[in-house]
């Protein structure tokens, strides 16, 4: 890696509510941070609530900051509250209403896509913007990027009632990853089953929407395993 710079469904209307209505923008650094090498690879994730870490106890319990600390990384965490490839993305205000370009403005090493679960919302009325957003992201994301390596994970899910369009959405996102030569993981929608919020083993916080501690945990084994699968492993 290069040496680097120092650089973070009830109806279904209200369920969208409440996915998005949660804390602050989060590419702020983890308050205990680690010491890294002055040429630890940079990683960008860019993602939604289950990538920011909401329902966690610390901003260190979420997923991406396991897996970033496992492995020695400077962590910029991009992930906003109900960010999808098409929902709430006029609505971020200014600075944050373009997270791509902030992205390619950070020059990672690295960059995961774990976007897509707040698009089921919309599905039914912007199929083809969503499916067309998901093409211009990683188009240039890869443009922009070319040196870095991108991860592109189908898109998490997080109840047992699972509507057509978690594959539909899936299926777009890999063809996308493909496209470009990302890497892609599959199978990240079922992390979360048999542990949902009505489950005697829920892995959810208590606004039943989000993963808490031991969810997150386990996502990140989930996706230690996926990230050493691939080849090369990461």
């Amino acid at each position: 890696m290069r040496a680097r710079r120092l650089l973070g469904l009830g109806a279904v209307a209200s369920l969208l509510t409440s996915l998005v209505a949660c804390s602050t923008p989060s590419s702020e650094a983890p308050s205990s941070t680690p010491v890294l090498n002055a040429d630890a690879p940079v990683v960008a994730f860019y993602g939604d609530s289950y990538t920011r870490g909401t329902g966690a106890s610390s901003p260190e319990k979420r997923w991406s900051t396991i897996v970033s600390a496992e492995r020695g990384w400077r962590e910029i965490n991009r992930s906003e509250n109900g960010l999808g490839f098409v929902n709430r993305r006029t609505s971020m205000g200014p600075g944050l209403d373009d997270i791509p370009t902030l992205i390619i403005d950070d020059d990672p090493d690295i960059v995961f896509v774990t976007m897509g679960l707040n698009d089921n919302f919309s599905y039914d009325r912007a199929a083809d913007e969503i499916h067309t957003a998901i093409d211009s992201d990683l188009d240039r994301l890869r443009d922009g990027l070319p040196e870095a390596r991108i991860i592109v994970v189908e898109p998490f899910w997080y109840t047992d009632d699972r509507p057509a369009s978690v594959d539909v959405i899936a299926g777009w996102v890999e063809a996308a990853a493909e496209r470009i030569d990302a890497d892609h993981i599959d199978g990240a929608s079922h992390w979360l089953d048999g542990h949902d919020a009505d489950s005697s083993d829920s892995w959810m916080a208590s606004d039943g929407l989000h993963p808490d501690d031991t969810g997150y945990a386990d996502m990140a084994k989930r996706m230690d395993a996926a990230l050493r699968a691939l080849d090369p492993p990461l």
